[in-house]
């Protein structure tokens, strides 16, 4: 990228690293990094790094002990320390753009505000919007674990809704995350659509579609993923198909205890699995499914579309901004137990058109959608809010 008055030179800071060190590298490619400060990463490959060590060190523990729940709740309780950190800091000379997901970008914006120089502020948007984030996880935990306490605190929800508003650009991994921006007073113009990439390395196309079917869903279980609902839809397919297999990779949230003793017996769950391992089974597998009520854009979309599998998804997944309804995939309402089990056992029992959907999705998800080129289309986003801001 050429060196004019408007190219990007960011700096990205995160309490935690998500996906970030993707976004991280692919700037970097274009000498459009001015800087990543993050607190869970030891980055090789990155240049500008920073760890946020007030915050690593107060995480740390909760990164290993076998209690999901507090380690979701100290990921916001330690903030303070976050912010403490960020606030003494110095803005790179050369940075004209700073970045933060959710919950990182008080301190950040604050910092770029008192500037002279008018830097750009971007919200990365890992989910939908805050407000509709806690009330659909809410509602499921009514439903399926009452009683449970939503470790996504009324505070938060309000702290990450003020970071929407301070925001110059809001990146937005999927139509859905933008629609439940636009929905909450979010301009339409300022934000910008891209799903996330996909390392093409270790994700290779399928070769043939199983004989006896084998469905895929991966990320954690839990109520927001919809896997109350995917166990519900797959106990019935197996009526039909009595050797189907369901391979779950994902370690349990502490929202599912009430559930997931109701079907372990019936899936196949692996807690954790290296990409490579999961590149294989993606490979064996007839179709990949995914039936989340809230998501930004589950990066294993990219990942199974990459393998060549048909997507069985919600809107509410992200798949819809790149899946096409019966094209490369279904598309099924949320929480819809029927029309999941209808899509399983369509793609089991047409082989012709479950490979057709997976040629599809291969051309869908693997053309132009390495993590440098997700990395390519942001920076030009950021640019064109840049000249529209000058």
């Amino acid at each position: 990228m050429s060196r004019d008055p408007i190219a990007p030179r960011v700096l990205i800071a995160a309490m935690l690293k998500w996906y970030l060190h993707h976004t991280a590298k692919a700037f970097e490619q274009r000498d459009a990094l001015a800087g990543y400060w993050v607190s869970n990463a030891n980055i090789t490959g990155v240049g500008n790094y920073r760890r946020i060590w007030p915050y690593h060190l107060l995480k740390k523990p909760f990164y290993h002990l076998p209690f999901v729940q507090l380690e979701e709740w100290t990921r916001w309780l330690f903030l303070p320390a976050y912010d403490a950190w960020l606030s003494r800091q110095a803005i790179p000379s050369a940075c004209n753009v700073v970045m933060g997901p959710m919950g990182s970008c008080i301190p950040l914006f604050d910092l770029a505000d008192r500037q002279e120089r008018g830097i750009l502020k971007v919200f990365d948007a890992p989910n939908s919007h805050p407000r509709l984030h806690a009330e659909l996880w809410r509602r499921e935990c009514g439903e399926f674990m009452p009683g449970y306490e939503v470790p996504f605190p009324d505070w938060v929800v309000e702290r990450i809704s003020r970071e929407i508003e301070q925001a110059d650009l809001i990146l937005c991994p999927s139509d859905f995350v933008k629609e439940s921006m636009v929905a909450q007073g979010v301009p339409p113009a300022k934000c910008h659509v891209r799903h996330f990439g996909v390392d093409t390395s270790i994700f290779k196309p399928r070769e043939a579609v199983p004989e006896s079917p084998v469905f895929v869903s991966v990320g954690s279980v839990c109520l927001r993923k919809g896997h109350q609902y995917l166990f519900r839809a797959f106990a019935k397919l197996r009526e039909t198909f009595p050797h189907a297999r369901l391979i779950c990779i994902g370690g349990i949230r502490p929202d599912f205890d009430q559930e997931w003793p109701l079907w372990r017996d019936l899936i196949e769950h692996h807690p954790f699995l290296p990409q490579p391992r999961i590149a294989e089974i993606l490979q064996g597998a007839t179709a990949f499914v995914l039936p989340s009520v809230e998501e930004g854009f589950a990066r294993v979309l990219s990942e199974a579309m990459a393998a060549g599998l048909p997507l069985i998804a919600t809107h509410e997944s992200g798949a819809t901004t790149v899946v096409r309804n019966q094209v490369e995939g279904i598309i099924i309402p949320s929480r819809d137990i029927r029309a999941l089990q209808d899509a399983m056992l369509l793609l089991a029992k047409d082989q012709a058109l479950n490979r057709s959907m997976g040629e599809a999705a291969l051309k869908a998800g693997a053309l132009r959608n390495t993590w440098q080129d997700y990395g390519d289309n942001l920076l030009e986003g950021i640019s064109q809010a840049m000249a529209a801001k000058s």
